[in-house]
Order: structure tokens, then sequence, then C-alpha cells
């Protein structure tokens, strides 16, 4: 049985990972998920959280995503993330002025459906900056 898997992490600026991994941590919307080699194909929505990746050596490595998707196959998993950057990279910044926008259009929001959405969107976020900015 192989323990090895092809995984790509890929935002619109860039390629973040390509490469054999033996597991990936992703946010999915219903919860977070566990991806090894010879996992059943699914498809799922990921949520603004973080991404733990690894390696085939063993080495472990962590990217926040700001949503998007993964297509998962028993051969190799590739996520789609809307915005996606190493934790080292990341900027307490980025998450403020995303809570900020979240909170300005929560405030002009039309339907209780819209409302439900980005109050549930400014909890991921929320959670988010709780885990990678620490108080």
């Amino acid at each position: 049985m192989a323990t090895e898997f092809n995984f790509e992490l890929v935002s619109p600026e860039q390629l973040l990972v390509s490469g054999r991994v033996s597991e990936v941590v992703i946010p999915a919307s219903e919860g977070e998920m566990t991806v090894m080699a010879n996992h059943a194909p699914a498809m799922t929505t990921i949520k603004p959280g973080v991404v733990t990746v690894k390696a085939a050596d063993g080495k472990t490595d962590r990217y926040v995503v700001f949503g998007g998707f993964a297509d998962i196959l028993p051969t190799g998993c590739t996520l789609l993330a809307e915005s996606a950057v190493h934790v080292d990279d990341f900027k307490s910044a980025d998450i403020a002025r995303r809570i900020d926008a979240a909170r300005a259009e929560l405030e002009k929001a039309s339907g209780d459906e819209q409302r439900f959405g980005l109050e549930s969107y400014l909890a991921e976020l929320t959670t988010l900056q709780g885990i990678v900015v620490p108080a």
C-alpha cells in the first residue's frame, strides 16, 4: 500500500506546494479533514484556516488559506485556494483587514441568507485569527 501521494497547493498568485506528501490536513467546510494516500475520491470546499502538510521526508509545513476547494483522488490531492500564504509569511494586518471588510459588508446585508453567510465567514476569520495570531 502506498504511503505517499501527490499534493499541490495553488493560489492565484503562486504554486505554494507541489510534491510527494504522506498526509495533509485541510480546513474543509464541514470540519478538518485528513487526506492520506488511497483516500476515497471527494471534492470539498475550503473555509479560512490552516493547511498542515507532512512531506514524504517527515517535514511539516503550515499554510494559511482563505477559502477555495480541494479535489481528492486516491493518487493525489489538489487544493485551489482563493488566497494562501506560508504561515511564516502571514501578516496579522491581512486578517484584520478581512475581518473589517466582512463586518462592513454584514452591516449592508439585505437578507437573512446573506447575513448568515457573512456571520459564518466572520466567525471563521475570528477563529483563524486566534490560531495564527495568538493574543
